[in-house]
């Protein structure tokens, strides 16, 4: 499908890439990683031809359609998150307008048989049958059907999309491009703005998607549950791993170990060479050895090792007083924005040391309760602090909070005190702030880097009891791990609102979903409450909405792979019967069609009289046989697909 072959890449001054070459198969399902400002962004934008490559050449087959989501996209107004949505069906749209047009410039004639009339017949036929092989009258359905996975409400299809914030318009965007069904799919950060359950749903759809995938996720799971091949960016180089993420670290651990080794080998035998060229360069006897040393090491490739992973680095939360044994007590605590009621009667109690998760679809109200309790909102109810409970809050705005007239050191420094003022760099170093970056000013960071300063300076402020609002949203998995051992050895209360399961796993050992204005509470940590969640939805997966299904006494339940292939055969059964039912609609459309036009025909010739002469010279009998040709291979193609159809629902595979 696609072939990286020598390219070069430089941004700024910064060599990106440096004679990168790999290849994009039509099965592969591939986990682009590097840190931050590696170029993972670049080459997707290489590859979707946005970008070009100083040297070397990106080449993708012409009949590979392609599908990029960017983190950062321009939205256009005007228009229902239904109607953008449906965009995506541009040729379906463009023949329905066209069908329409011709159906209303035939509404009103009676010139059946001249050649005008006769053209826009064939045209309206050709754009039918046009129609029905893109499978138009099934793309709405399919359109809700996108739109109900990534989290929209039946009420929210007929909404403006300049009412959504820039994460749900960005589902907008997502939803279109997989309704097109491109060949390849480029997806950067898609699980950013998704929450758990959309996040589930985006896997079990990709799983099942029969084009390539190139995917940038700081997402474990994520890229776990669905990638083959992990392409890492390191140093202006790649490692093409065949493996998904967590073997791929694994095998990069042991590519590190031997570059090392590979690299202290090297510079021995520079140093070595060094000794011998210093000690001998003024001997004549020795100057051809001399001279051969020096170009050996003038030639040599020079082993170079990744950049130093402060992953390692032990950043502790500074000790805080000891709180009461209840942190905080909910009674009753509800609250509504204008007409919209968000939270109902929540009643919630968080214990001294334990630690939560928010989760739940967006708008159900997490980030409201969490607001509530931080102190940020009004709200009916009562919310009572225990004794002693010192709290700090994350909101995923915390990022816009911080001095933009300071530097990135002089803001942690200001607030680290002890020992931890000592490690200021190495803390600022673990948020991937180097050396340079330490001195630039808040002002001009990005909105990732003011999150991830946001977030160090988090970790120094002395408190017992963190309420954090999606605080993994912009940090690399490098960072998400330095944050997720802080808060395991942290000894106070947490309560965190995060769609990243891998890092609520380990780090939460009870779940609060958010439901329909209600709040209910699951003991276990996160994969505890998915397994449980996952298997009923499952099990419902074919019920009518609202219908429990149960199982007999002697059925045994499916594994997640027989449920999966019982789904993709049902799924092909009903893509087989729905391609048969729009056949027959079509051809019995257009039976009706013919028969009323042979019947007006009929009639004419009944009151023809003398007048059937000048019908002979008007071709009226040639087109009259025509129709009538036409109704015959239209009644024997009906009883052809109904007898397909009586076929195909004899192997219901359920």
């Amino acid at each position: 499908m696609i072939t990286i072959n020598n390219v070069a890449v430089q941004f700024g001054g910064l060599l990106l890439f440096k004679d990168i070459s790999f290849q994009v198969n039509r099965d592969d399902r591939i986990g682009l990683v590097g840190r931050n400002g590696s170029g993972k962004t670049t080459l997707l934008r290489l590859i979707k031809g946005l970008d070009q490559p100083e040297e070397g050449e990106v080449s993708v087959s012409r009949e590979v359609e392609t599908g990029y989501l960017p983190q950062q996209m321009v939205h256009e107004d005007g228009k229902t998150v239904f109607d953008e949505a449906l965009s995506a069906f541009s040729e379906v749209l463009h023949l329905e307008r066209e069908i329409e047009r011709i159906n209303r410039l035939l509404s009103g004639r009676t010139d059946y048989n001249s050649a005008d009339y006769m053209e826009f017949v064939a045209a309206l036929t050709e754009y039918n049958e046009r129609l029905g092989m893109l499978g138009g009258d099934t793309v709405r359905a399919r359109v809700e059907k996108i739109l109900y996975g990534l989290g929209f409400r039946a009420a929210d299809f007929e909404r403006a999309t300049r009412e959504f914030s820039g994460g749900w318009r960005m589902r907008i965007e997502l939803a279109k491009i997989l309704l097109r069904e491109p060949d390849l799919l480029l997806l950067d950060e898609p699980t950013n703005h998704l929450d758990i359950e959309s996040i589930q749903w985006l896997e079990e759809f990709l799983a099942g998607f029969r084009g390539a995938v190139i995917l940038i996720s700081h997402d474990r799971a994520f890229l776990d549950a669905l990638t083959n091949r992990t392409i890492e960016i390191s140093l202006g180089r790649i490692y093409d791993y065949k493996a998904p993420y967590s073997r791929y670290v694994e095998l990069r651990r042991e590519r590190r170990e031997r570059q090392e080794a590979a690299y202290r080998n090297q510079q021995k035998m520079i140093q070595e060479n060094e000794r011998f060229i210093e000690r001998f360069r003024y001997k004549a006897t020795k100057a051809p050895q001399v001279q051969s040393r020096i170009k050996q090491l003038e030639k040599m490739e020079r082993v170079e090792i990744d950049q130093e992973d402060t992953s390692s680095i032990n950043v502790r939360f500074p000790p805080a007083p000891r709180s009461g044994s209840i942190v905080a007590e909910m009674s009753g605590v509800g609250k509504s924005f204008g007409q919209v009621r968000v939270l109902d009667n929540v009643d919630m109690i968080i214990e001294r040391g334990e630690k939560v998760a928010f989760v739940g679809r967006n708008g159900e109200g997490k980030t409201t309760l969490s607001r509530i309790i931080a102190g940020e909102l009004d709200h009916e109810g009562k919310v009572k602090m225990g004794y002693n409970v010192k709290t700090a809050y994350f909101a995923q705005n915390q990022d816009e909070l911080l001095d933009r007239e300071k530097t990135v050191f002089e803001t942690i420094d200001s607030i680290a005190e002890g020992d931890t003022g000592k490690q200021v760099r190495s803390i600022l170093g673990a948020f991937l702030f180097s050396d340079d970056d330490v001195d630039k000013k808040v002002g001009v960071l990005s909105g990732g880097e003011r999150s991830r300063l946001a977030i160090a300076k988090l970790l120094l402020e002395p408190c017992n009891f963190l309420v954090l609002d999606e605080p993994t949203n912009h940090l690399d998995m490098q960072s998400r791990e330095i944050l997720k051992r802080a808060l395991l050895n942290y000894e106070g209360a947490i309560i965190v609102v995060s769609h990243d399961r891998d890092f609520l796993d380990g780090l939460v050992g009870k779940v609060y979903e958010f439901k329909n204005r209600n709040v209910g509470e699951h003991t276990g940590g996160i994969y505890d409450f998915l397994r449980k969640r996952k298997l009923s939805s499952l099990g419902q997966l074919d019920a009518p909405s609202g219908v429990k299904q149960e199982k007999s006494s002697g059925e045994k339940e499916k594994t997640p792979s027989q449920n999966k292939r019982l789904y993709e055969q049902k799924k092909e059964y009903d893509r087989r019967i729905r391609k048969i039912d729009s056949q027959l609609e079509r051809t019995e459309s257009t039976i009706e069609e013919l028969e009323e036009k042979i019947a007006e025909m009929d009639a004419r010739l009944a009151e023809a009289g003398e007048d059937i002469e000048k019908l002979n010279e008007e071709g009226f009998f040639q087109c009259y046989e025509k129709y009538k040709s036409r109704l015959a291979s239209e009644m024997e193609k009906w009883e052809h697909l109904a007898g397909s159809l009586e076929e195909e629902q004899k192997k219901k595979p359920f």
